[in-house]
């Protein structure tokens, strides 16, 4: 029995371990149309309903000490790039629909704020 023990340990610990990183979408926002964070923040908040089905929520930062003091961040995060790509393919897929979810938050954002730059990482 010792023996057999061993030999599950030992084949284990060879299996190789894989790390799994999250997946964070960030995206770099100007307010326009006299829009505030207390503005945006509902917005936020429908669409991390909408995202629940798909693993995805997001936060916004807001600059304390940045090059850009006019530049908040939204930070959304999900399990994993692939879970991104499905809640991303149903966003822009939602798009063409005018009365979908996506597209009236859409909307929304666009008359809220302006997207200066987007990024991708993988988080660990």
């Amino acid at each position: 029995m010792k023996t057999l023990t061993k030999l599950v340990i030992t084949a284990a610990l060879m299996v190789p371990f894989t790390a799994q990183a999250k997946h964070m979408d960030v995206i770099e926002m100007e307010f326009v149309n006299g829009c505030t964070l207390s503005k945006l923040m509902p917005i936020v908040a429908d669409f991390n309903e909408w995202g629940k089905a798909y693993g995805y929520s997001a936060e916004i930062a807001a600059p304390l000490q940045s090059n850009s003091l006019t530049s908040y961040y939204w930070l959304g995060t999900s399990a994993d790039a692939a879970s991104f790509g499905a809640a991303w393919d149903a966003w822009r897929d939602a798009q063409s629909d005018s009365k979908s979810v996506p597209a009236k938050l859409q909307a929304r954002f666009e008359d809220c704020t302006i997207n200066k730059a987007r990024r991708s990482y993988d988080v660990f």
